[in-house]
């Protein structure tokens, strides 16, 4: 199952408050092909009836199954530019 980083979690319960959501809410996760390597990213009130919900110190990830499938093995990363943006990564688990 897709896991989240100290920073991934920091970031995305910021982006689930900046967005308004409530307690439900969190970061959505979703991809068009298993074998695509480009996710769109949004946050979302609630997670959708068939999304897998990860939870990691209070932030919510949401994953549509098809995302849910291509990034079990995965550990999201986040960090902030100076300027405020975020870049989101992902590596394989075996890999730290």
């Amino acid at each position: 199952m897709l896991t989240l980083t100290e920073n991934a979690s920091t970031v995305v319960k910021t982006l689930a408050a900046r967005g308004g959501t409530s307690d439900e809410g969190g970061l959505r996760i979703s991809s068009a092909a298993p074998e695509s390597r480009e996710y769109a990213v949004e946050v979302a009130p609630r997670p959708a009836e068939a999304d897998t919900v990860v939870e990691a110190d209070g932030a919510r990830v949401f994953l549509e199954p098809t995302a849910a499938l291509a990034l079990d093995d995965k550990i999201l990363d986040a960090e902030v530019s100076g300027e405020g943006n975020v870049r989101f990564s992902l590596a394989d688990q075996t890999a730290l």
